[in-house]
């Protein structure tokens, strides 16, 4: 890529907010930011400029089936009664199906202000659960679509050996997803290969959970890979952690504490369910709690322990998991208003007196979602990908703001409505809040929808 010089009107520093800054783009990277740099042979960017967003929690291929599990069944509707819509879903899906699926979410991720993923992987096998010639070939269209759309991706191809805790036999609906770890060996060398032509992509480690990985699987898994992310869901739901409980005598989050080296690679996704020692626990780590809260409350998963967590000084960030809605300011909306749902107050996770509630979400997944991505990311200034969401300054819901009342504004009103462009790796990826690939991207998912379709009324 050609070098390029842009001139940011207003922006968001690892300092603070700043005006006509310059930013110097080689291969991707930023190289130098110049407050008052001289304006000469530089391209101007309008409107207010933050750092891009991750993503750190992601199913990509459950994009489509978005809306399609929100018809009321005989019994009790839950988590486990939407995984079994999710099952029988996923046994249709192709290859070719899983790559225009993944585009269609990932240019809805750019441009709702995601510009980073970290992908949780774990459809890998046929639809008999028989391995592909290419271990990683469902990873591998992951990877193709990230390469198509621009985003920044860390693939976590995932690890998932049995049905629940004990050992208990995997469902048909899990034969998809299954492998021992020599298996999973051989899943880490292929994916690796199928990253290596994705600009700036990372590689990472995802035990799927403490019921679908034994202990002895999991000690096994971390010895393959001494660096990068480990990503694991966690804590999700009541009924897991009382299975854990029968299992273990621990919880999720404690049985991890003092049974895994937990530390700041790591990524407990959702960490819904934790008693304050778990809290406190696992904000000493340095570990992020991923959170999704939209979809956490679509499934009915309960609100996550984020005051206490922040008090302790955990880190946390924020992903799109099931993929129904894709909004990265939704997703910070959601957070501070589940919290406000539960304890009844306003404007809980604001950093301190005084401090805007926007900003302090914003710059926590920040930083949370850079460091479960494994990826310089997440911050501009130099030695990090030239990664930005630029708002419209024009859009009325800013028309009254300034500084840290602009991510007010995007949080609380805007939305993701309020973002005109977004670069990826120093590429203007959005314009006039649409991906320069959208409609093409959209047919093929169309296609593929169709032919889904299709073969579920045969």
């Amino acid at each position: 890529m050609t070098a390029r010089r842009l001139l940011l009107e207003d922006v968001l520093l690892p300092t603070g907010w700043a005006r006509d800054v310059v930013l110097e783009i080689e291969s991707g990277w930023i190289r130098a930011v110049l407050p008052g740099g001289a304006a000469e042979g530089c391209e101007r960017i309008p409107g207010i400029a933050l750092p891009g967003l991750p993503n750190l929690h992601s199913h990509t291929f459950q994009r489509a089936m978005a809306g399609l599990a929100e018809i009321r069944g005989p019994g009790e509707d839950s988590f486990w009664t939407w995984r079994g819509v999710m099952y029988g879903f996923l046994g249709r899906l192709t290859p070719e199906e899983v790559q225009a699926v993944a585009a269609q979410a990932m240019v809805e991720m750019l441009e709702g202000g995601f510009t980073a993923l970290a992908e949780f992987h774990y459809l890998h096998h046929d639809p008999a659960g028989r391995p592909y010639a290419n271990p990683a070939e469902m990873g591998a269209r992951v990877a193709a679509a990230a390469a198509e759309t621009g985003i920044g991706l860390t693939l976590l191809p995932v690890l998932y050996s049995q049905g629940g805790f004990g050992a208990q036999p995997a469902t048909p609906g899990q034969a998809r997803f299954l492998h021992d770890v020599d298996g999973y060996a051989r899943l880490l060398d292929a994916s690796a290969r199928a990253v290596a032509p994705v600009e700036d992509a990372a590689l990472g480690m995802a035990p799927h959970s403490l019921r679908a990985v034994s202990p002895e699987g999991l000690r096994a898994m971390l010895e393959i890979r001494r660096d990068g992310p480990v990503h694991i869901h966690a804590a999700e739901q009541l009924r897991e952690v009382e299975e854990c409980l029968a299992w273990s005598g621990q919880r999720p989050v404690a049985w991890l504490l003092s049974n895994a080296p937990v530390d700041r690679r790591w990524c407990l996704v959702h960490a819904t369910h934790m008693d304050p020692a778990e809290v406190e626990g696992l904000a000493r780590t340095g570990a992020v709690a991923g959170l999704c809260p939209i979809t956490e409350a679509n499934l009915g998963d309960g609100v996550f322990e984020a005051p206490a967590f922040l008090t302790a000084g955990g880190r946390l960030g924020v992903g799109s998991d099931s993929n129904v809605e894709i909004t990265a300011p939704g997703e910070l909306r959601m957070l501070e208003y589940s919290q406000r749902l539960a304890r009844r107050g306003r404007n809980l996770l604001a950093a301190a007196p005084g401090a805007s509630t926007g900003r302090s979400l914003y710059e926590a997944a920040l930083a949370g979602g850079s460091a479960a991505c494994g990826r310089r990311i997440g911050r501009i200034e130099p030695g990090h990908r030239a990664d930005l969401a630029v708002l419209d300054r024009s859009h009325p819901s800013l028309s009254l703001a300034e500084g840290d009342g602009w991510l007010d504004a995007l949080v609380f009103s805007a939305g993701a409505a309020a973002l005109d462009s977004v670069v990826v790796g120093g590429r203007t990826l959005v314009s006039g809040g649409r991906h320069h690939r959208r409609e093409a991207i959209a047919r093929r998912y169309r296609a593929a929808m169709a032919g889904l379709a299709g073969r579920a009324a045969g």
